[in-house]
């Protein structure tokens, strides 16, 4: 089994609960209270793992990332994108210098300003 095949089959779980009964299913009432919330549970996953590196809790860091990703992957079905769109972007990254994506974010930014 491949982290893709977790992320997609989690992916499909997400989405089988996103139009359920916000009374008995948490990511049903994720989507109920709508971006907000959404993004509001990404912000607290994402300080909770930061507060976990810092402790240097390596059980506590995969949990809260597990947290986060989760989190996130909620995030991605709102706004109608899967585990696929994110491995695909890193794929593109694959072999590029963080220095050098950095750079094409910044000429690719300055080209939407300029339209």
């Amino acid at each position: 089994m491949s982290a893709n095949d977790s992320l997609q089959r989690l992916h499909e779980v997400i989405q089988s609960r996103r139009q359920g009964d916000p009374d008995k299913s948490y990511v049903a009432r994720l989507f109920h209270k709508g971006t907000d919330a959404i993004l509001k549970k990404v912000g607290e996953e994402a300080t909770e793992t930061v507060m976990a590196a810092k402790d240097g809790d390596r059980e506590k860091i995969v949990y809260e990332v597990a947290d986060l990703w989760f989190h996130s992957m909620i995030a991605l079905a709102h706004f109608d994108l899967s585990p696929a769109d994110v491995l695909r972007e890193l794929e593109r990254r694959e072999g590029l210098s963080g220095l050098e994506e950095f750079a094409a974010r910044k000429a690719q930014a300055r080209e939407r300003q300029g339209d």
